[in-house]
């Protein structure tokens, strides 16, 4: 699903209009846990079949470095698949609901983050590599990982039935009509808007020197939606993350309406984008 405003480029590490809107998740981050979608198992089960085998005595599963891991959604899938995860999470707020939810957590950005000598076979990131610099990431990815090891940022993007789109986008310009940010094309997108992110991930795996050549997967699947399910899940997007709640009302209000107009639920369309590559030698 689109965390970034619409309309503007990907963030530049110190960015600080965009530090805000990362920020911004973790102020319900109940709310995050409960309402984001989970990712596809084909994404997880190509993760985990691209990683290298596990290192003698340690297990069945892979070492899985999860970075900006939230409240731990995709953790506890690679968990559930037999991945001993950790994760490293900027936000307070959301290390602990990972770590209420079983996913143990370290609370710190992952460009400094100290990675204490550990090593890992697999270093992803869910909905959250736009947020780092993709060279310095990159290459902090390079450092933890064990040779062959699998560097791969993923993103949900959903496609809402174009009437609701338009509901929703309707109601937000005139609750916030001085913003530069267009709603209805960040829930109506295809996943054209994500392949400047791709491309900039690619590339700064590229110039560490320290991977192989970065592939690009994608996997398409549904959802049925319900209107409940709907409103918990709308204002968890990053446009919406920040406004008061006198403007957040009428949204979620016309969001409910075109949902009952709709017959009470729809059919959500998702795309789950994804850019992987494999360490070969040291970062340079």
């Amino acid at each position: 699903m689109p965390t970034i405003p619409p309309g503007r480029p990907a963030p530049s590490g110190s960015d600080s209009s965009f530090r805000q809107y990362a920020e911004s998740f973790g102020t319900d981050a109940e709310r995050y846990e409960r309402a984001r979608p989970r990712y596809p198992e084909a994404l997880l089960e190509r993760v985990i079949a691209s990683s290298p085998s596990p290192s003698p005595g340690s297990g069945p599963g892979p070492d899985i470095l999860d970075v900006g891991c939230g409240t731990g959604i995709a953790a506890r899938q690679f968990q559930a698949l037999g991945g001993r995860v950790l994760g490293v999470e900027p936000d307070a707020r959301m290390a602990e609901v990972a770590r209420r939810f079983g996913v143990e957590v370290e609370t710190a950005a992952f460009e400094g983050w100290d990675a204490g000598g550990r090593e890992f076979d697999v270093v992803v990131a869910g909905q959250a590599w736009h947020w780092i610099d993709p060279v310095a990431g990159a290459a902090k990815a390079a450092e933890v990982l064990r040779p062959g090891g699998l560097l791969a940022a993923f993103w949900n993007v959903f496609r809402l039935p174009p009437e609701l789109a338009d509901a929703c986008g309707d109601a937000y310009r005139r609750a916030v009509p001085d913003s530069p940010f267009d709603l209805r094309a960040a829930l109506s997108q295809d996943t054209d808007p994500y392949q400047e992110i791709l491309t900039r991930a690619a590339d700064g795996i590229q110039r560490t020197g320290a991977f192989g050549a970065a592939e690009r997967w994608r996997f398409d699947w549904e959802h049925l939606c319900t209107k409940d399910a709907w409103l918990d899940q709308l204002p968890t997007l990053g446009i919406l993350t920040r406004l008061p709640p006198d403007q957040l009302a009428p949204v979620l209000e016309a969001a409910g309406d075109a949902v009952d107009a709709a017959g009470g639920s729809f059919t959500m369309r998702y795309a789950t984008v994804a850019v992987g590559a494999s360490r070969t030698g040291a970062a340079t």
